[in-house]
């Protein structure tokens, strides 16, 4: 069916409601149209991402609805009976809207839903599944998009986001669903029903009292918590209030909330591109930093799943922190304190992605840690997390992605903004109390373990021609294999869409042994390497470089000439 057919029978459908119609037909603009229709919005393999508004091609409650029949006909083929599903949503607009639609249409299907009061973080919704024993989760976030964008995660009943292998019968499921066959019953039936629970302070309290267990030092924290001085902003976000009590109840007294970033708001006033990864989310902490001379700084993203960090580096001078150099300080703490206090286990483990530093695998070895390299996204972790628990042949320590995710403790399966601001604070406190700041740690072990320095590089390309643009640029890159960077010879090349790693000094081809994913990364002999992907989330196409230094300056010098030589081959590509 063409866009312009899809976009017809929109407007004819019965069950397309009026105000919707009218939004489509005020529609001028042919490319707008095209855009909206040319194809269903894609279930990938951890949901729904889209722009919020009418169509095949956008996010609302025509397509969140078509989307929770075909996860509830996948329930109902698993599990038949007894079933249960948690929903939680965030700030973003209309995500309390789309949370009732999911509970509605499941309740239609005779699942029961365990929804919850109000705005709940990511990672609560993930140990929430596993506290209530649900078959599934829902959450309903776009995670750190623009404001237009809005989400649909699915998770399994380990509260892991589902893996490729129910992805797949999920998206099948979906597919043989057509938008008359939803079956909705209305919220005043829900209510009346067994099949509506609201949840809440329970909840809330199971998890907050788990993630203060995972406390560490818990004697430096107890005797010095109130000494440490805090900003933090939830981004308009769902992260104050777990945050805000979770510190508030370790005994951290000095916590300054940033105001104008304090309350709840879709529409991300002070913040357009509300990412921790982006410095301007910090600029209104940064002015608050100027009076309060804060220890740390850190701010979270909408569904509190990302942290960025801000540390200090002299009384009135701050710097961000990248989120490997975040991870690495919490790696190294983690593993340092647990041998201290006698608790490393002699098969302890630390999980990252394959686009994340290298700088920890010299650091896993000095203390004796397996670590485990996995497709980029979060669910990877949390999957090779479960493999753990299933063999006992590794205990899980901490995980973490370049993307500012991390997961510390067994909770959860997906990253964890709260209990990960709950360790930046043990993490600096313990620092402060030995005189030094976060970033004397980094420097400490950059010393030791060498100066690594990464980046990356986001190629916006809009729309159906930008979606092939990023196809056929990565077709090019397999069909013409890159055999050096400005003299400097490519060591490994990694299909992992093809599951071929191609080591080209000994001319030896291996099988990978890591689920099929459309990306290509390349090891050169002198360390660095980059990666080429298309974005999951984003109309974008993501370029990856890292290079190790004897210096902060050498790695800058590195890293700028070999990502200006690795642009120079992809933008020859997309021309």
């Amino acid at each position: 069916m063409s866009y312009k057919e899809k976009y017809k029978k929109w407007l004819e459908l019965n069950i397309i409601d009026e105000k919707t119609k009218d939004e489509l037909k005020a529609l001028t603009d042919e490319k707008e149209i095209e855009d909206r229709f040319y194809k269903d919005l894609e279930f990938g393999t951890g949901g729904l991402r889209g722009i919020i508004g009418a169509g095949s091609n956008r996010l609302n409650i025509y397509t969140v609805g078509k989307a929770t029949e075909g996860l509830a006909r996948y329930l109902l083929d698993r599990y038949k009976e007894n079933i249960a599903v948690a929903i939680a949503y965030d700030s973003r607009n209309m995500s309390p809207e789309f949370a009732e639609c999911a509970a509605l249409v499941l309740g239609a299907n005779g699942i029961k839903v365990n929804l919850f009061e109000s705005l709940r973080s990511t990672p609560e919704l993930s140990f929430t599944v596993r506290e209530l024993k649900c078959n599934a989760g829902i959450v309903l976030t776009a995670s750190h998009n623009p404001k237009q964008y809005n989400g649909y995660k699915v998770y399994g009943h380990d509260g892991c986001q589902i893996t490729d292998e129910a992805a797949k019968s999920i998206i099948s499921e979906i597919n043989s669903v057509d938008y008359t066959d939803v079956k909705r019953i209305s919220r005043e039936e829900a209510d009346k029903s067994e099949l509506l629970n609201i949840i809440g302070e329970d909840v809330d309290k199971k998890y907050i009292d788990t993630l203060k267990g995972h406390t560490i030092r818990k004697g430096l924290v107890e005797e010095h918590a109130k000494d440490l001085n805090i900003i933090f902003t939830p981004i308009h976000g769902t992260g104050l209030m777990p945050i805000k009590r979770i510190l508030t109840e370790l005994g951290y007294e000095n916590l300054h909330i940033v105001k104008e970033q304090e309350n709840p708001d879709g529409n991300f006033p002070t913040a357009p591109y509300p990412n921790p990864e982006d410095p301007k989310v910090f600029e209104l902490a940064l002015k608050m930093a100027n009076d309060i001379k804060p220890d740390i700084i850190f701010g979270t993203d909408p569904d509190a799943d990302r942290i960025g960090v801000v540390v200090k580096v002299s009384n009135s001078k701050y710097q961000i922190l990248t989120g490997n150099q975040m991870g690495v300080l919490l790696t190294h703490y983690i593993l340092d304190a647990f041998k201290e206090e006698g608790k490393l286990p002699l098969n302890g483990a630390v999980i990252k992605t394959i686009v994340t530093t290298e700088m920890v695998r010299e650091l896993c070895a000095d203390y004796s840690v397996e670590l485990f390299d996995v497709l980029t996204g979060f669910k990877y972790i949390g999957e090779t997390m479960g493999k753990f628990e299933e063999t006992n042949r590794n205990t899980f320590l901490f995980g973490f992605e370049e993307s500012y995710g991390c997961l510390f403790g067994d909770h959860a399966r997906d990253k964890d903004a709260v209990i990960t601001s709950q360790m930046i604070c043990e993490m600096t406190l313990y620092y402060k109390n030995k005189g030094l700041s976060l970033y004397e740690g980094f420097i400490n072990l950059c010393e030791k373990y060498g100066y690594y320095k990464e980046t990356l590089i986001s190629i916006e390309l809009k729309g159906k021609e930008g979606q092939e643009k990023i196809s056929n640029c990565l077709d090019y890159l397999r069909k013409n294999e890159i055999r050096d960077i400005d003299g400097v010879k490519v060591k490994v090349a990694y299909d992992y869409k093809n599951s071929k790693e191609n080591n080209l000094e000994i001319n030896e081809v291996n099988t990978l042994d890591l689920p099929k994913s459309n990306v290509l990364k390349y090891v050169l002999t002198d360390g660095s390497w980059f990666v080429v992907r298309p974005s999951g989330t984003e109309p974008k196409m993501k370029v990856y470089a890292a290079v190790v230094g004897t210096s902060l300056d050498d790695s800058e010098e590195k890293l700028r000439v070999f990502e200006k030589n690795i642009m120079k081959i992809i933008n020859n590509i997309l021309l």
